[in-house]
């Protein structure tokens, strides 16, 4: 799978252009499945923000949604067990790329695993997987005791998909708990590798290769680097 982590979303031409020479075709040729799970596992979120999102009403999702897409669904994974697999993975095959919402990172991580979405992703090879803050954060090894809001298990391990840990939103105006230095202890009790981007930033991954597309602000923390120093 290749993954484009964001924190907004597409919010400007370099990840817009990165998008594109992932899905390796033009988007008006590319179906998409818009995943708005992570928002009910969120304190801040509710039925009127998850219609907001998909009623294109709000700031939060920066065009994910109107693209240009050939087709845009809607896959809610807390619906996925309670259906037959042999009629919810055709739609899953099929898809171009997947649109990962915000909200709650473990309850997504959660439900991705529970509806079978998480033992798929290495058979997804072609598929494009762009995440949106909590979408992004759920395929790293841990999010961090501050970004967690629900699990029973008090735990903040998420998928491991990527060996790194994302910060999202760094210096988001009037965010007082999304600042640099909020950022730097963040990662100090992450430990591994973690980045902190704004939301001009997205990493891409792809085959194991990880590049910054910004053209806002991004920190690296506790590199191999800064490891060994």
């Amino acid at each position: 799978m290749r993954l484009l982590l964001t924190s907004g979303g597409i919010t400007n031409a370099s990840i817009h252009g990165r998008l594109v020479e992932m899905l390796g075709k033009p988007i008006e040729d590319c179906k998409a499945l818009f995943i708005p799970t992570a928002q009910w596992g969120h304190p801040m979120c509710s039925p009127q923000s998850v219609w907001m999102t998909l009623a294109r009403l709000g700031p939060g999702q920066q065009g994910l949604l109107d693209l240009g897409w050939k087709s845009v669904g809607v896959l809610e994974l807390t619906a996925l067990p309670s259906v037959a697999r042999s009629r919810w993975l055709p739609w899953v095959l099929e898809a171009d790329v997947l649109l990962v919402d915000g909200g709650e990172a473990i309850y997504l991580a959660h439900w991705m695993r529970q509806s079978g979405l998480a033992d798929l992703l290495p058979s997804l090879t072609d598929t494009v997987w762009v995440g949106v803050s909590a979408g992004s954060m759920v395929m790293s090894p841990r999010i961090g005791a501050q970004f967690l809001d629900w699990n029973p298990s008090g735990g903040d391990e998420a998928l491991g998909v990527v060996e790194f840990s994302i910060f999202p939103h760094l210096d988001y105006s009037g965010w007082s708990a999304n600042t640099s230095e909020s950022a730097r202890l963040w990662a100090m009790e992450i430990r591994g590798p973690a980045y902190a981007i704004d939301d001009q930033t997205a990493i891409s991954v792809v085959d194991g290769t990880v590049n910054i597309i910004s053209e806002g602000r991004w920190q690296q923390f506790n590199s191999e680097a800064e490891q060994k120093r």
